[in-house]
């Protein structure tokens, strides 16, 4: 099993990477950091980071020749599981609403919008929203065997992706309201959080998309 990291110049890879290949020992799995779209085209896994402003990566994104081509071709013609995280998980919405209207690949419904400031402030939080946070499991789903309500994860973040189907909110994070923490349908899988600065819980959750049977 190949997994494929897209790498278009948003954000540091190493540690994705370092969390991907450890649980990929496990899983028999080989781990590539790529920006050629060929090897994504080919893999069993794909995985796309982000970090930054959304409209920053999203032109990262497409100014990568063919890879938004291949994404598509890969995880919607033929149904690769997918994984984003960050802004690659936000990039997944209709639309991002962050400095300027932007629009995202639509793979799920709904629309990134900023992280509303009086409800943080009312509950004595401040934006970003940084650091350590309790997940609330909306909808059970494979990759989050083994995750329960009241476990940790790593969020950076000031916008939020408010879906349109709340099925495909699989979970959330009190902030101020709920945030979502992660998003799903079909072959599709996004975490705000970066499972790779979640310890156990991000590790637990990388070792169950490796082991995806879609």
């Amino acid at each position: 099993m190949r997994v494929a990291l897209v790498d278009y110049d948003s954000g540091n890879l190493h540690s994705a990477e370092k969390a991907f290949q450890l649980m990929g020992r496990e899983a028999g799995a080989e781990v590539v950091v790529t920006s050629d779209p060929e090897v994504v085209a080919r893999a069993d896994r794909i995985v796309l980071p982000g970090d930054g402003a959304f409209p920053a990566c999203r032109a990262a994104l497409d100014a990568v020749d063919g890879m938004t081509e291949a994404l598509r071709d890969a995880v919607l013609a033929r149904g690769v599981p997918f994984m984003g995280i960050c802004v690659g998980m936000q990039m997944l919405a209709d639309l991002g609403h962050e400095y300027r209207p932007t629009e995202g690949l639509g793979w799920i419904g709904g629309e990134v919008v900023a992280i509303d400031a009086a409800e943080t402030r009312a509950a004595g939080l401040k934006v970003p929203h940084m650091g350590w946070n309790d997940l609330v499991i909306d909808h059970p789903h494979p990759v989050l065997e083994g995750i329960t309500t009241g476990d940790h994860a790593y969020f950076v973040h000031s916008w939020q992706f408010r879906v349109a189907n709340p099925a495909e909110r699989l979970a959330h994070a009190g902030y101020g309201s709920a945030v979502t923490a992660v998003v799903g349908r079909d072959n599709i899988v996004g975490t705000q959080f970066h499972p790779e600065k979640s310890q156990g819980v991000g590790l637990r959750m990388i070792g169950n998309f490796l082991g995806w049977r879609v």
